[in-house]
């Protein structure tokens, strides 16, 4: 939600002289901006109460509702929760919400609003250089003013947000730019604040490129170009109600709620359009994107609308699954859509997570079992973060299985069959692929090659095989599920086995580690009986063998 913001009495300034009354340093802060200087706040802010594997909620043939495994068949994407960033609480402020993000090199960069007529807000820096296991390094505090949406570039974090300018001594206008130096992952307050202003009430998206720093602002505002060095304005046009932008090195398009698409050159002057009807609501937060050939647009109710970027043709729209029940109308709707690969993800508020599969044509797979309102969300390589309002960040991993498993694994046919996987006495059996099960029980042999979840235990019984090649997850932390490995049974691994729950090893059964890199996770008890078997050599992630 967008909504005029105070900021005044913020700071102690010094004006930059320039040749724009727009550009303000702020080099003294006063208490309404501080840093968070407790570590163990920062490290208790990320939690793994929940983590595990998620379930998807497909939708169910012939009705119009959601379920988890509705044919009983094992699910593609098999996805695990990593961890969550919870939002920033200090006094006045304990109802935060995750809003924007934007991920450049090892660090994912968050934003943080309030939805309610209290205004306040924040500002993360999370290192994600193994997203496994990320740290919050540097965290923000703006007890006057909400922040719309950030973008990273060159040492520097770019926020925009809004300022009561009838109450500000110095905001020659509503909506603001600010400028923040960043070293190693942490805010540096030392190198002083730089702020632009713009007409409208509340600056609404960001983007930075060679050509100086893009902001939109809302009604009655403009699509404004700043230096980059010194946040003076180059170059500003107006339009109506612009929510979002996306600028490239040759053009600049601007979602503008009272027509749709406006395309731009770089002197901001319009050479273009795609008109969309759907009603964007009054200042609600929407977004835009490209891919390959394709604009999509967060389009509200009605979903996320995919146009052909040359001709502005409607090609489709790809509409909301509606998870979990008792969601209210209002808060269903699309805010912000990704692309990894052929995987195309909507944020859809109350409404969820919802991803498809883009393949000449978008077919939705489902929701991700996540609570929460998202906001927004992003993805890069096997990772998707979600800014899920009042549940903060959270970062699933997608679990894909790597080129190379899929080589040595080529003979096995990929797995296509029941969620409960059950091996009998005399089966010998081999699958490949990427699936979520409910169980495993294995009675005879069988190998698995690929990338694999199981949302209750394992079980291998009195003499049987289970090998696995690639990665495999059991169970989440707030329901720990067991991997059993009976008398005389054998398990091998050759890759990453996470356990949220135990591994029991029973009377000469044999745990083998195969290959350089074999590592396991257990987040409950390793029970080893004595006259158990554990060979070869591994990374203990936990330290429990």
């Amino acid at each position: 939600m967008l909504k005029r913001i105070a900021l005044n009495g913020l700071f102690a300034i010094v004006m930059l002289v320039s040749c724009s009354d727009s550009t303000t340093v702020y080099e003294q802060i006063e208490q309404d901006i501080s840093l968070e200087t407790n570590s163990a706040v920062l490290a208790n802010s990320l939690t793994y109460d929940v983590s595990g594997v998620i379930d998807i909620y497909e939708e169910i043939p012939a009705t119009n509702k959601l379920g988890v495994f509705p044919e009983e068949e094992a699910g593609d994407y098999p996805l695990t929760l990593v961890a969550q960033v919870e939002p920033p609480v200090f006094r006045g402020a304990d109802n935060l919400t995750a809003s924007h993000l934007d991920l450049v090199g090892d660090y994912a960069y968050i934003s943080y609003n309030t939805a309610n007529e209290i205004y306040a807000g924040g500002m993360d820096i999370i290192n994600v250089a193994n997203p496994d296991t990320p740290v919050l390094t540097s965290r923000l505090y703006y007890r006057n003013a909400d922040i719309s949406s950030v973008k990273y570039d060159q040492g520097y974090l770019y926020a925009v947000g809004g300022v009561d300018a009838e109450k500000s001594a110095t905001a020659s206008s509503n909506a603001f730019v600010v400028k923040i130096p960043v070293i190693n992952g942490e805010f540096n307050l030392d190198g002083g604040l730089t702020y632009g202003f713009q007409e409208g009430f509340v600056a609404t998206d960001i983007e930075v490129n060679t050509n100086g720093v893009f902001v939109t602002s809302g009604k009655d505002g403009y699509i404004t170009q700043y230096d980059k060095t010194t946040l003076t304005i180059i170059n500003e046009a107006p339009f109506a109600d612009l929510r979002s932008l996306v600028a490239t090195n040759d053009q600049i398009l601007v979602l503008d709620a009272s027509l749709g698409v406006r395309k731009l050159n770089n002197d901001l002057i319009e050479i273009g359009q795609i008109p969309i009807s759907s009603d964007f609501r009054l200042a609600d937060k929407r977004t835009l994107d490209f891919n390959g050939e394709n604009i999509i647009v967060a389009e509200g109710a009605k979903g996320a609308g995919v146009y052909d970027a040359s001709t502005g043709a409607l090609k489709e729209y790809v509409p909301i699954l509606i998870n979990p029940a008792y969601v209210a109308e209002e808060d269903i709707v699309t805010n912000a859509t990704a692309y990894n690969d052929k995987v195309m993800l909507m944020a859809n508020g109350g409404a969820g997570l919802c991803l498809s599969e883009d393949n000449n044509g978008v077919n939705m797979v489902g929701i991700i079992e996540l609570s929460g309102s998202i906001n927004y969300v992003a993805t890069k390589g096997d990772y998707i973060f979600a800014a899920s309002g009042r549940e903060g960040l959270q970062i699933i991993k997608m679990n894909r299985p790597s080129s190379d498993l899929q080589t040595r694994c080529a003979e096995s046919p990929e797995y296509a069959g029941s969620s409960k996987l059950l091996v009998q006495k005399d089966d010998v059996l081999s699958y490949s692929g990427s699936k979520r099960f409910r169980s495993i029980d294995v009675k005879g042999s069988l190998l698995l090659c690929g990338s694999w979840t199981v949302i209750n235990g394992v079980d291998v019984d009195d003499d049987a095989t289970f090998e696995m090649q690639g990665t495999m997850v059991i169970g989440r932390n707030n329901r720990r599920r067991d991997i059993k490995v009976e008398k005389n049974a054998t398990m091998r691994i050759e890759g990453s086995l996470t356990i949220y729950g135990d591994l029991e090893l029973n009377d000469n059964a044999t745990l083998e580690f195969l290959g350089p890199d074999a590592r396991i996770n257990v987040y409950g008890e390793v029970k080893i009986k004595d006259t158990a078997n554990v060979i070869g050599e591994f990374e203990d992630v936990q330290n429990k063998f």
